[in-house]
């Protein structure tokens, strides 16, 4: 499964790399997430691990993901180190030359058993979720 997206935030690539990227600001900007844990000291980095509680519909699990790819202000790479929906993500930032950010997302991941069955229509309500997240991304660090 691939989901590619495109979106604008109205502030410079540092404001949303530095938004996107803090642990205390996820669940501001990805709604499904009741809880998010940092299990690395420090500052969010490449190798960062978190701990993340999501819910969608009925359904609630864990998750640990890793930073894979942390180069400020232009890229970020999670990976799903452990969980049950196996979806890594990559968004890339971009000066757009007026002051904001162009930022591109990938998404990818391989589905299983009954999973893979449901494709096409969890593929739908993945990037539903993830334009959804975006928006609320950009907005929240507009706002600020």
């Amino acid at each position: 499964m691939r989901i590619e997206q495109d979106f604008t935030v109205r502030r410079p690539p540092a404001e949303v790399f530095a938004y996107m990227t803090d642990p205390a600001n996820l669940k501001s900007w990805q709604p499904t997430k009741l809880s998010v844990e940092p299990l690395s000291d420090g500052p969010p980095r490449q190798g960062y691990r978190l701990k993340e509680r999501t819910k969608i519909g009925p359904r609630t699990w864990d998750q640990i993901v890793e930073f894979t790819e942390f180069e400020p202000d232009r890229a970020l790479t999670t990976h799903i180190v452990d969980g049950a929906m196996p979806v890594d993500g990559r968004w890339t930032l971009a000066d757009d030359g007026a002051g904001g950010t162009r930022a591109h997302f990938v998404a990818w991941g391989d589905l299983s058993g009954p999973m893979r069955l449901l494709e096409p229509v969890l593929k739908r309500g993945i990037a539903r979720s993830f334009r959804q997240y975006h928006e609320l991304l950009a907005r929240n660090v507009e706002a600020r």
